[in-house]
This record gives C-alpha cells, structure tokens and sequence, in this order.
C-alpha cells in the first residue's frame, strides 16, 4: 500500500512539477524564466526539488549600499567617511584653523621659541593637531543614522492591525494608517516616540529627522554646518572634544601673539612693533572675533553634558515642568554630574547600523524555501515561503508540490 502511494505521489509530483515549468516559461518576467530553468535545467524531472537555493543575500548588483544611500549625504573613501552634503562652512572652518595656524607658526612662534620658551610651539603644535583630529573625526563618523525601513516593513507598519472591541467580545481588524506617537515608560517616566513619514519607523527616544540630511539620527543633537555633519550618538563626544580644544587652542594663540607684541614694543615703539609683525595683529583679531562664540558653545555642551541632555531637548524643553507636571525629570540621567559626563564622554562608542560598504542585493522575485527532506524537527514548518509574483497560481503550485514532496519523503 506504501509503495502504491508513494508511485502515486511521484505521478502527482511530475505532473505539477511540469505544469510549473510551462506556467514559469510562459510568464512575463524573464528573471522567473531563468530562475525556473536554473532549478529544473530545462527538463520535467524533479532535480530542482534538491538543487541549491539561490537567497537574496547571494545575489549581488555589485554596487555598494552607499552609493544608493536614500539620504543627503556625502560619501569618501568607499563609503568608509560620511558627511552632510552641505560642506561649504565646513571648508571655511578648516581654513580658518589652517590660516590662523600657520601665521601663528610662522611668524611668533620664532620668536617665542627664541625669547621665551621652547615650549611653546610645541604646546601649541599638540594643540593644533588634536583640534584637526576631533574635527575631523565629527565630520566624517556617522552620528547615528537609523536606517529606513524596507518596503516590506513600511507596509507593515502602514497596513498594521488594530484589534476594535466589538460588541460580544469579538475583535473586529480594522486596517488604518500607524498613529503618529506611542507612548513608552523608561524608569518610570512616560516618554513619547513619533513616527517618521520619511523613514518609515519609529524613531527611538530621543531620536529626531535632520531636515538638512534627511536621515533620522539616534540621540540627534543638533545639526552643525561649521563641522559638516549632524551631531548624534556616535560622534558627540568628539564634537565636544573640538569645542573644548578649539577654545584652549584660539585663547592660547591670542595671548601668545599678544604677548609677541608686548616684547616688541619694549624695544620700539608699538606702530613700529605692529609693522614688525603684522602677522600678528591677524592672529589676535581672528582669535578676538571667534573665541567668544566657541569658548560660550564650549561651556554650553558642557552643561548639557553635565545634565544628559541634548540641544534639541534643552530648546524644546523636553524635561522642564510644565504646568501642573511638576515631576518631570530626565530619565536618560546618570543620577549626577560626574556620571553623566564620563557616559557621555567616556562611554563605548555604540556601533554604526549602516552596511555603508556591503554589497546591494539584487530584487529577486521568488525564494524558494529551502526544505530539510527526511528530518523529524520543525524546521520545514518554520520555513518562511517568499513569493513575491503576481500569479498567485504559481505560488500554489509551489506550495502543492513542496508538500507533496514532503508527504513522498516521510512516507
């Protein structure tokens, strides 16, 4: 009885099988017809049944996902630098600190090696390198960009389920756009998360869309054209590191050039110093002009360090009480000063969640599910079935002759 079903089930098999391969010839993609010719080799038999899957993940375009990127950023060195498209104040920035510094190097720092101390250059060089490096390293690390939903997940979200009571305590699904907000509870404190229409998710808290880079970026602080990028989680600390460095480095400068013409004016008068050394007239006007506005953002970020708050939460006032919310608190607070500022400073760099380097996938119409014939597990009712085509004839065809198949190997 076993052997007459089991000839049976295979008679069954083949015919399906065939009339698969003619309705997959037959279709209008062609990327089916040469999947299905790659799985049967041109024939009837049932060798596709145990030949290799081809996934999506083996499937390349052979572009990289940076150069796809749906945001507006800048992209060097193979995907491995990030930056705002916008980079015009970001080249002035780096002029000026280039300019500045090398008017300094060459024309006071001679003299103050020689008269003074040989020590203050090479503070000033150390100084001047570790500025270029943080800037450097916050304009081209990705600030926390949070990657866009696929197309699968976006209709997902959009096309969610909402179970609405009904009236004998039935549940009637009801297809309806994602709200706008959830609300979630961290440490006691009800805190709110949008969603993103551009992104297609759920921005995490704390996370904001940058209009400028349209991307979402996770712990979004500001957006800052004199670095050329967005400020977020990954690359706060070094922004905060450039304004500290940059304002030792512009008061340091400015009081060794005045200090220049001090000495010069001892000796001669001071239009006579100035004539001198006009170099140093310019280093002391560009450092008089801009420490104000760097030494003040430095001391800003230095209080929201100290406090766990970002920018775009100190402008909007995220955790200040308001009317009759009088126990608002910050719930991404450490508990004190110290803390919150070696977590913010000295914390682990979380890890980028963009594959910037990885390879594009190709858009591949079917996957076959991969089968494990003749094993006793679960494993083959956990396999997802991906189809993706129009025709939903085909798709079950396949599933007709992926469970006869089965039913034939367990027989």
């Amino acid at each position: 009885m076993s052997a007459l079903y089991t000839a049976v089930a295979t008679e069954s098999l083949s015919s399906v099988s065939d009339e698969l391969t003619e309705l997959q010839l037959t279709s209008a993609r062609p990327v089916d017809t040469l999947n299905m010719l790659s799985h049967t080799g041109g024939h009837g038999d049932n060798d596709w049944l145990n030949a290799p899957v081809q996934s999506d993940a083996t499937r390349r375009t052979g572009q990289r996902k940076w150069q796809v990127f749906p945001g507006k950023n800048k992209f060097c060195c193979d995907g491995r630098l990030m930056m705002s498209h916008e980079t015009g104040v970001f080249y002035l920035t780096v002029f000026l600190i280039l300019t500045t510094s090398a008017l300094f190097f060459a024309f006071d720092c001679p003299f103050l090696f020689s008269s003074v101390s040989p020590l203050i250059p090479v503070v000033d060089g150390f100084l001047f390198v570790f500025v270029l490096s943080t800037l450097f390293r916050t304009s081209f690390t990705d600030p926390g960009v949070l990657p866009r939903a696929t197309a699968a997940e976006a209709e997902f979200i959009e096309r969610q389920i909402e179970l609405v009571p009904g009236g004998d305590s039935e549940s009637v699904p009801m297809f309806k756009p994602p709200p706008r907000t959830r609300d979630i509870n961290i440490r006691g404190q009800v805190v709110t998360v949008k969603y993103c229409f551009t992104c297609k998710i759920f921005r995490p808290p704390r996370a904001s869309h940058c209009s400028i880079c349209d991307n979402c970026v996770d712990r979004f602080d500001h957006h800052c054209p004199w670095v050329g990028n967005c400020v977020g989680q990954r690359n706060y600390r070094y922004f905060y590191l450039f304004l500290v460095s940059l304002s030792v480095h512009a008061v340091y400068i400015f009081i060794a050039a005045l200090a220049h013409l001090i000495l010069l004016s001892q000796t001669k008068d001071f239009l006579l110093a100035v004539q001198t050394s006009p170099a140093s007239v310019v280093v002391c006007v560009i450092c008089f002009f801009s420490v104000w506005s760097v030494v003040g953002l430095a001391g800003f970020h230095t209080y929201l360090t100290l406090n766990s708050q970002t920018t775009n939460e100190d402008i909007k006032g995220t955790y200040s009480s308001r009317g009759d919310l009088h126990d608002v608190f910050n719930p991404f607070s450490h508990g004190g000063c110290c803390t919150n500022f070696c977590a913010n400073i000295c914390g682990p760099v979380m890890p980028s969640v963009l594959d910037r380097r990885g390879l594009v996938a190709a858009d591949v119409d079917c996957v076959l599910p991969v089968s494990h014939y003749g094993t006793t597990d679960n494993t083959h009712n956990n396999t997802a079935q991906h189809l993706t085509r129009d025709d939903h004839a085909s798709g079950d065809m396949l599933l007709i002759t992926d469970e006869l198949a089965r039913d034939v190997v367990l027989s």
